[in-house]
Parts: structure tokens; C-alpha cells; sequence
């Protein structure tokens, strides 16, 4: 894996910071399920997590993708962090005094709306603490630390709440945004690039005009959400846990796909040779699909875990790409908005794929929610291509310079 962008230091501060948030984000991930299939005892609840994340997430990412071209990236990046953290805090005395799960839900939703206000600042921030061409490294360190923390987020998670239970469990993410917030105050202030720029209805279809004008960002969202929607079976999880060997399974399962990230990631110096960027996302695409049709069809726990691994593998690839067409191609000005699409692509993927799953389990059993969502993924990724040609074409070799604005045009061209 290529380290090179790690040498800067305030990129370098921001990642360590990421790195801890997502290690307890993650663990509040494992523990936020759980607590509330052992309320309910339904997939169908879990799965409606995803639905009550949705659509504040839908409110507020647009709304946070303003915020990151019009204020000051990092301070935007710390507000949130308190933010979350106090949601955490929440959970932490809801799990002390007892709930219900409508309680789960409104904190569920809160968390997610703060996210949405917070992501595209720091998406958009990492292009101005690296060198373009350093955007492949990036994506690649992305995928690892995304790997490590799903890794060992579930299993700390786990460990926690079997010895001290959901309360304490709840609390290590409340610390993981501490220490964030600790690296994010070292790192220098990143004002916006227009300082003129006004939060407006016409500054957000400003953002979404330059999408529409570029088929292979297009192509990027849309590959990732149908692959998410209908293949994407972390909801059921708990459910498969209680098949293939009872709760002490349930970190395995979450912790698998991150094998796989982890693998691609640490294997990924390859990626800058790739140019077709889009093809590349099309083929990690139908490979998640298969892995995961094959994941439904295991009855025994090794063989599962395997196919999930091959599908967090096929999922990390994907990602290199995507992130990189991303950090690459967007302008600065208008990064913040850009990253609000792009969260909202890859966001609500995951969690309309949640309700799905349940929904489908909840019908026609787990082993058949599965497999339909791994095949219809399948399908899904194709069409997409059919409709999309520019998309699988792009190559990085020729960045769309037309579409990007004319005060940056002159950068692109001696970038290329």
C-alpha cells in the first residue's frame, strides 16, 4: 500500500482522528442492532433502523454540503463531532435507564442527521491537505482504515457488551469523539475557496448541474446505490447469527467484509496503473453481487464467512475507484456539494438495503432475501451500464476538463 499522502501532516492528523471516530462509530453500529432485536425479536425492526436513519440523512446532507463550501471545513468538522458525540451519550443513558425502541429510532435519526451535516466537510477537506495525484493512495488508505475499524469495531463491541454491558458499550464512542476532536483542533483552518459563495437553492442546483453534466459521477452514484439496495444483508445478520452458531458469531459476521477491504486495501499499489475507473467499478460491483448470492447459499459458518470476505474485497475496489473519480475530477468550489451527493449515493444505499432485506426475510425467509438481493444486485449493476456507456468508458487519462469551471480549467490542463 502506497503511504506517501501520510507524510502531510494535517492530512495525517485528520486520518488518525477518523480512524478513532470510526472505531467507535463502529462499535455503536454492532451494539445499536442488537439492543434492538433483543427489544423486538424482529428482523423487520432492525431493518426499519435503516429507514429511520434515511431520511433525516436525505434533510440534512444537502443542507451540511452548502455548509462545507460556504464555512470553514474543520470547524464544521468539530460542531458535528460534538454533536454525535452527544448522541452517543444519549444511547449510553437510554441503555442505563431502559427504552423502547421508538426511543432507538429518534436517536438513530439524530445521529444520522448530524452526519449528514458533517460528512461532506470532511470529504471535501481531504483534497486540500494531499497532492492530486496522490488521490489513488488516499482512496486505498480510506478502504484500510474503513477495514481495521469495521474489524475491530464489531468485535470490541461484542467483548463489550458481553462484559459490561450496553451502557459502557455506548460510552467508548462518546471517547472516540473526544480523541477526534483532539486531532481535528491541531489541523489548520480551512475557510472556504469562494469566500462569496451563499447558501441558496440555486447554489445547491449549481452542485447537482455539475453532476448531471458528468456521466461517469453520475455512473459512480448510481452503480453503488443499486448494489447497496438490493445487496446489502447486514440486517439480517443477527437472524444468521442465530443459525450458524448462536450471538458469539455475530462479530465474525460484521467483521468478515472488513477482511476482505482489509486485504484489497493492503494489496491495492496496483490501482494507479487502472485508468478505466468506471469499468473497474462496474466489475467490483457484479463481484459483490456474486459473493453475496453465494453467502446466502452457505448453510455452515467458515464457508460464509469466506464469501463475505470475497464481497468486502469486491466492495473495496469499488470504492478506490469511485473515491478517486471523486477527488480527482470535483472542484474545490464546489467540493462540499459534490461530497452531500456522494454521501447521500452511498448512504442511503446501505440503509434502504436494510429495509429491504428485513422486509423480504420478513415474507419469504432470510436465506431468500439474500439470494434475490444478490442476483437482483447482478442485474441491477449491468442495466446501469447499459445506460451509463460513458461511464464504463472513462478513463482517468482524459479528465472531462469542458465541464469543470473556467477558473480551473488552466489547473486540469497541467495536471494533465
Amino acid at each position: 500500500m502506497d503511504l506517501a499522502p501520510l507524510r502531510h501532516r494535517n492530512y495525517r492528523l485528520l486520518y488518525v482522528g477518523q480512524a478513532v471516530s470510526l472505531l467507535g462509530t463502529m462499535i455503536t453500529y454492532v451494539a445499536l442492532p442488537y439492543q434492538m432485536y433483543r427489544l423486538t425479536g424482529s428482523t423487520l425492526a432492525v431493518g426499519l433502523l435503516g429507514l429511520a436513519e434515511l431520511v433525516p440523512l436525505l434533510t440534512t446532507a444537502f443542507v451540511g454540503g452548502l455548509l462545507a463550501d460556504a464555512v470553514d471545513r474543520r470547524r464544521m468538522a468539530q460542531v458535528t463531532d460534538v454533536a454525535l458525540a452527544a448522541g452517543s451519550a444519549t444511547l449510553a443513558l437510554l441503555a442505563a435507564t431502559g427504552t423502547s425502541a421508538s426511543m432507538l429510532y429518534v436517536v438513530a435519526a439524530w445521529m444520522s442527521a448530524v452526519a449528514g451535516l458533517q460528512r461532506p466537510s470532511i470529504e471535501s477537506l481531504v483534497p486540500r491537505l494531499v497532492e492530486k495525484g496522490e488521490m489513488p493512495a488516499v482512496a486505498a488508505l480510506a478502504m484500510f482504515r474503513g477495514s481495521v475499524g469495521m474489524i475491530a469495531g464489531p468485535a470490541i463491541g461484542g467483548v463489550l457488551i458481553t462484559i459490561v454491558g450496553l451502557r459502557a458499550t455506548y460510552l467508548a464512542d462518546v471517547v472516540s469523539y473526544v480523541l477526534s476532536l483532539m486531532c481535528l483542533s491541531l489541523i489548520k483552518a480551512a475557510p472556504p475557496a469562494n469566500s462569496t459563495e451563499q447558501m441558496s437553492l440555486a447554489a445547491v442546483r449549481e452542485g447537482f448541474t455539475y453532476a448531471l453534466s458528468r456521466q461517469e459521477l453520475i455512473g459512480t452514484y448510481v452503480v453503488d446505490f443499486v448494489a447497496m439496495v438490493f445487496g446489502m444483508p447486514l440486517a439480517l445478520f443477527p437472524a444468521v447469527a442465530d443459525r450458524l452458531g448462536g450471538p458469539s458469531v455475530l462479530g465474525l459476521l460484521y467483521g468478515a467484509p472488513a477482511c476482505g477491504v482489509l486485504v484489497a486495501s493492503l494489496t491495492s499499489r496496483w490501482a494507479p496503473r487502472v485508468h478505466h475507473h468506471g469499468l473497474a467499478v462496474m466489475l467490483a460491483a457484479v463481484g459483490w453481487g456474486l459473493a453475496i448470492v453465494a453467502f446466502g447459499l452457505c448453510g455452515t459458518l467458515w464457508p460464509a464467512l469466506a464469501w463475505l470476505t470475497v464481497a468486502g474485497a469486491a466492495d473495496a475496489i469499488s470504492g478506490i475507484f469511485r473515491m478517486t473519480i471523486w477527488n480527482q475530477t470535483v472542484p474545490d468550489a464546489l467540493r462540499g456539494r459534490l461530497a452531500s451527493i456522494e454521501m447521500v449515493s452511498y448512504s442511503s444505499g446501505p440503509l434502504l438495503g436494510h429495509v429491504e432485506a428485513g422486509a423480504v426475510a420478513a415474507a419469504f425467509g432470510v436465506t431468500s432475501s439474500i439470494i434475490s438481493g444478490g442476483v437482483l444486485c447482478v442485474v441491477a449493476v449491468i442495466a446501469s451500464g447499459l445506460w451509463l456507456p460513458r461511464f464504463v468508458r472513462y478513463d482517468a487519462r482524459h479528465i472531462p476538463v469542458s465541464s469543470v469551471p473556467s477558473n480551473e480549467v488552466k489547473d486540469l490542463h497541467a495536471a494533465q
